[in-house]
C-alpha cells in the first residue's frame, strides 16, 4: 500500500507526540488488546508486559517507523529481525488485523483523535504498509523453515531428556522431538521459543532461549537463567517454571530455530564478548568452531558477577586443550579465591591486550543492555569499524538500534 503525500505528512507531525507518550500510547494499546482477546496472553509473553520491556520496544518501533516513513530501507535489518521473531511465535497473518485495529483504537482514544479523522485514515496505510512487508517476510521464513530437513512450522512437542545445572542461577535443558524425529541444522547464535503451562497465571506463556551448543542430530541444548525477583522486576515466569516445575521426562512445546544473530565469516579472526546468560550463544558459536576444526584467531571474553553465577568456564578450559588458536579472558567482579580470573572487577575492554582484540576480527556481543552498551562504545573508540560488529540483545525487540 502506497501512501499519500499528505498522510506521510500527518505521520511525521505525529513524531513529538510518540517521543512523548509513545509509552503510555502502547501500554494502553496492550492492555486493550488482551482484555479484547485474552487468546493473545499465550502469544505475547506477559512477563514482558508486566515489566514494560514489551510496551517500550513497541514504543520505540513506532517512532522509528514514522521517523523513517520515506526511506523504509533504512529499517531492513530491524524489520528481518522482528519478523524472526514473530515465526519463533508462530505469529499469523489472521492476527495482523487484531493488532491494527486496537493500534488504530488506542491512537485515538489515547491522543483524543476521531476515528474517522484524516490521522486515523494515515496510520491505518501506514500500519498496512508495515504489516504487508512483515507478512510477505514470514511466509518466505515459514516456507524455508518447513523445506528443511526436519523442520517444521509452529509449536512442536518436545520432551526433556536431560537437566544439567551450570551455575548457581543456569541450568541447560535437553530436549528432544516427542516423535523421534529428525532434527534441522541451525547456525550457531540463533534461538527457538519454548512455551509451557505457568501455574500461577494458570495459561500457557513463551519464551524465546539461545541454543547453547552445536549442532545434534538427535537434540536441542538451551541453557537458562532462572530471573530471581528484584527491586526493579518480579521473578520470571517461564524461567523460574523450567527450574522448579519441569523435569527429565516431561514435555513442552517449541518452535523451529530461527534468528539473525549468526556467525558471517567463519574464516575470519573472532572475538566474542558476553555477560552473563549471555554467554549461551557464545557457546553454540565456540562449539561450532570447535567441530569445524577452525584454524583462525578466537578471542573468548567473559564477565560475570561472582563465581557462583559463572557457567560453563571449565567447558572453555578444555577447549582451550586441543585449541590452541582459542584465548580466553574473564573479568569477574567477586570471585572466589579457587578461581583464575583474568581480572577483580568489571570488565574494560581498554584494559586488555591488544592480542585478544584483533583489528580485522568480527566482534560478536551478547548480555544486558547496559553491557552491550558500554562494549560497543568501548570497541569503537578501539577503532574497531561498526560492520565489524554483532549484537544480540537479551530481551524483546524493536527498530531502536542500540548503536544509535
Amino acid at each position: 500500500m502506497q501512501l499519500t503525500d499528505k498522510q506521510i505528512e500527518l505521520i511525521q507531525a505525529t513524531i513529538p507526540t510518540l517521543q512523548q507518550h509513545g509509552v503510555e500510547l502502547t501500554r494502553y494499546f496492550y492492555n486493550r488488546m488482551l482484555s479484547n482477546h485474552p487468546e493473545l496472553k499465550e502469544t505475547f509473553n506477559l512477563g514482558n508486559q508486566r515489566n514494560d520491556a514489551q510496551p517500550q520496544a513497541l514504543a520505540k518501533a513506532i517512532l522509528a517507523y514514522a521517523q523513517n516513513i520515506t526511506k523504509l530501507q533504512n529499517l531492513g535489518d530491524a524489520v528481518s529481525q522482528i519478523a524472526h521473531r514473530h515465526v519463533s511465535l508462530d505469529i499469523q497473518p489472521e492476527q495482523y488485523p487484531i493488532v491494527g485495529t486496537n493500534l488504530l483504537h488506542s491512537i485515538s482514544e489515547v491522543l483524543n483523535v476521531p476515528m474517522d479523522s484524516e490521522l486515523i485514515a494515515a496510520w491505518t496505510a501506514a500500519y498496512q504498509q508495515l504489516a504487508d512487508i512483515l507478512i510477505k517476510t514470514e511466509a518466505n521464513l515459514y516456507q524455508q523453515q518447513e523445506k528443511n530437513h526436519g523442520g517444521w512450522n509452529g509449536w512442536k512437542t518436545f520432551k526433556i531428556v536431560d537437566k544439567q545445572p551450570e551455575s548457581s542461577e543456569i541450568t541447560s535443558f535437553y530436549l528432544q522431538p516427542a516423535d523421534n524425529t529428525p532434527l534441522p541444522t541451525y547456525q550457531p547464535g540463533q534461538y527457538i521459543s519454548v512455551r509451557v503451562m505457568v501455574p500461577q497465571l494458570g495459561i500457557k506463556q513463551p519464551r524465546q532461549y539461545s541454543l547453547s551448543d552445536s549442532n545434534h542430530p538427535d537434540y536441542f541444548r538451551i541453557s537458562i537463567k532462572k530471573e530471581a525477583a528484584d527491586q526493579q522486576h518480579e521473578a520470571g515466569y517461564v524461567s523460574n517454571t523450567l527450574h522448579q516445575h519441569y523435569h527429565i521426562g516431561d514435555e513442552i512445546e517449541v518452535t523451529h530455530p530461527t534468528g539473525t544473530f549468526l556467525l558471517h565469516h567463519i574464516d575470519k579472526s573472532i572475538v566474542l564478548i558476553s555477560a552473563g546468560v549471555g554467554i549461551t550463544p557464545m557457546i553454540a558459536i565456540l562449539n561450532t568452531l570447535a567441530a569445524n576444526k577452525n584454524q583462525q584467531h578466537i578471542s573468548f571474553i567473559h564477565a560475570c558477577r561472582n563465581s557462583n553465577v559463572l557457567a560453563m568456564h571449565q567447558h572453555i578450559i578444555g577447549l582451550q586443550q586441543s585449541m590452541p588458536n582459542l584465548h580466553s579472558y574473564l573479568a569477574c567482579e567477586n570471585p572466589s579465591t579457587e578461581l583464575m580470573a583474568d581480572k577483580k572487577g568489571r570488565l574494560e575492554l581498554s584494559e586488555l591486550n591488544n592480542s585478544l582484540l584483533p583489528s580485522d576480527a568480527d566482534y560478536y556481543l551478547c548480555g544486558p543492555k547496559a553491557f552491550m552498551h558500554s562494549q560497543y562504545q568501548a570497541l569503537r573508540k578501539l577503532h574497531i569499524p561498526q560492520n565489524q560488529i554483532f549484537m544480540e540483545l537479551f530481551g524483546t525487540g524493536g527498530f531502536s538500534q542500540l548503536a544509535a
